[in-house]
């Protein structure tokens, strides 16, 4: 085994050379402004000091470089995990208190190794758990949550709560109590921001610069508004006039801690740092899978939950909170060149210069603006097309994807996410038990074979062909016995019964007890079953039981020959039953 395989640094490292290096420094640079904000923004969303936003912005950085595998996902803190931060940890303790960032330290623990547990074990195949529908609808509600959770702090108001009832609720009793100073700050941040993403691009280009350093430039727009709203407040004297600030951040690296070891609180913390596993590891495998194939490269999902296990162990150790791949972030790291996880090494070293010099300048920053960086981040997970698409693709999906942004927006992100799961698999569940099966006939002149309902075929009423379009499994064996005896006791002519076995990729214990349960029914009432096109692994499989020698027919290379040999067959009986004194003078029976 390649010690590669779980170092991929050993892999692109020797590749490394000056122009990659340039590279990635540069995407360093521009990933480093953005993160600076977004940093202090998130952990204010997770009820966290914003320090502690920074520190889970450093070493999370490096051990992803060290072992994670896509060359341009950026780690750090992001909104929806922020958010299941803040709900897990606010039923330990109070936001900001000792116990809750205690308790935010060993979500970080327990998210680190339930990736790595599940890395070593290669269960990155859990991911499927959750169906896109459901992701999405997720992460919808979320995004509007976070944004409705954000409009206190633009309005200068206190209010609270896990889920939109409460929010709303909790905003309307003291929305008389705006503070209209920064009132006026968070809506012109919030407007700028929005401006910036839509506006500054085309307005740079009008003005010479080319478009991707447009487009650079543009992402780095809510530094912009840090800068001037930090400027503002102490100029005109806004912190005395209500405004809430940042205030003093520590100026040091990261300190090394050691989460809290109470095995009572791991156990009750147990659950939410699961699931903020599996969401995390969802959203990150996402964003780095679509990265990579822009660049026609491939990343390892096994391998990604051992990068990520590694980043939250790291952040549990400095600090920090629970991180993982940001989608923004991501990009602004893809578009500005990044071409290997270094960049996001130098990333962490920027942000360790930002902790350590630049701080005192982030003191009167409005808290305000920190929430329109949020809500307009935020603001773009919020997909509205997508269910539209779906409603007309599929209803069940859409009903799971409906469901889950329900449940998330009126009961809180952790039931939305059990309820997500739990739907994905309702609804897998569902499918496999009622798969596709068709009754089919040969195309003339051809030796293809369709469904009787979309083509125009030829059948013959003596031979039944049931094309079955999944593995068989203990789900569906009942409705597979019964559909084919179904078929059978509508057609009493019907002397042959063949599985078109084309799109059957296992046959289970349970599927095969059917199978032979079926296979005697119908040889009780002389018919015969056979099978066609039956794949290796299935033949194999088969040939271990004692199915085929009890089979009442035959198994067949191709649904054509099974057709033409039991055409020729039916033929002959039909002759036999006519004139059976000719057969046996002619020796034939």
């Amino acid at each position: 085994m390649k010690i590669s395989r779980y170092f991929p640094i050993l892999e692109w490292g020797r590749e490394y050379n000056s122009k990659t290096l340039t590279n990635d420094g540069v995407a360093a640079i521009i990933v480093t402004i953005m993160l600076i904000p977004q940093s202090l923004a998130y952990a204010m969303l997770a009820g966290l000091p914003p320090e502690i936003g920074l520190y889970a912005s450093i070493l999370p950085l490096i051990a992803y470089a060290v072992f994670g595998t896509s060359r341009t996902l950026a780690v750090g803190p992001v909104a929806v995990v922020s958010l299941m931060t803040l709900t897990a940890a606010s039923a330990i303790a109070a936001p900001g208190s000792a116990e809750f960032i205690s308790a935010a330290l060993i979500l970080a623990l327990l998210s680190g190794l339930f990736l790595l547990l599940m890395g070593v074990l290669r269960l990155g195949f859990l991911a499927n758990l959750l169906s896109h529908p459901v992701v999405s609808g997720f992460i919808t509600a979320s995004g509007i949550i976070i944004a409705t959770s954000q409009l206190k702090s633009i309005f200068g108001i206190k209010a609270s709560g896990a889920a939109m009832p409460e929010l709303i609720t909790s905003l309307l009793a003291t929305i008389d109590t705006i503070n209209m100073p920064t009132l006026i700050i968070g809506v012109t941040a919030t407007a700028f921001l929005f401006w910036v993403r839509k506006g500054l691009k085309p307005l740079l280009v009008r003005f010479g610069l080319p478009a991707r350093p447009a487009e650079l430039i543009a992402k780095a727009g809510p530094i912009g508004a840090v800068a001037v709203s930090t400027i503002a407040t102490i100029m005109l004297g806004l912190e005395a006039k209500g405004v809430k600030t940042v205030g003093s951040i520590p100026q040091s690296l990261p300190p090394f801690s050691v989460p809290l070891i109470d095995l009572e609180l791991w156990q009750t913390l147990a659950v939410p740092a699961l699931l903020l596993s599996i969401i995390g590891f969802v959203e990150s495998v996402s964003v780095g899978q679509t990265l990579a194939a822009k660049r026609r490269q491939r990343i390892d999902p096994d391998q990604e939950l051992i990068g990520l296990g590694a980043s939250n162990l790291a952040a549990a150790f400095s600090g920090g909170y629970p991180v993982t791949g940001g989608f923004a972030r991501s990009v602004v790291n893809f578009d500005a060149g990044a071409e290997t996880p270094a960049a996001g090494a130098f990333t962490a070293v920027g942000i360790a210069i930002a902790a350590l010099f630049l701080t005192p300048l982030l003191a009167s920053l409005p808290i305000a603006t920190l929430a329109a960086t949020i809500i307009v981040a935020v603001l773009s997970l919020v997909d509205l097309k997508t269910p539209r698409e779906i409603w007309r693709y599929s209803k069940p999906d859409f009903a799971a994807m409906a469901a889950t942004i329900a449940i998330t927006s009126l009961a809180g992100v952790e039931p939305g996410v059990i309820s997500g799961v739990g739907l994905s698999l309702a609804l897998f569940l569902w499918r496999s038990s009622r798969p596709h099966a068709a009754i089919v006939g040969r195309v003339p002149e051809t030796e293809h074979f369709r469904n009787i309902h979309r083509h125009k075929v030829f059948t013959d009423p003596r031979i039944l062909t049931i094309r079955i379009d999944e593995s068989l499994t203990y789900l569906n064996a009942r409705w597979l016995e019964e559909f084919v005896l179904e078929q059978v006791a509508e057609q009493q002519s019907v002397r042959h019964v063949i599985l078109m076995c084309s799109a059957v990729n296992a046959i289970d214990a349970s599927a095969l007890e059917s199978i032979e349960a079926v296979n005697h029914r119908l040889h009780d009432a002389n018919i015969s079953l056979h099978l066609s096109e039956v794949k290796g692994p299935v033949m194999d499989a088969l040939k271990r039981s004692h199915f085929l020698d009890e089979l009442s027919g035959q198994v067949h290379l191709s649904q054509n020959t099974a057709y033409s040999k039991l055409i020729l067959l039916s033929d002959r009986d039909d002759a036999l039953e006519e004139n059976p004194d000719l057969w046996k003078a002619r020796g034939l029976i």
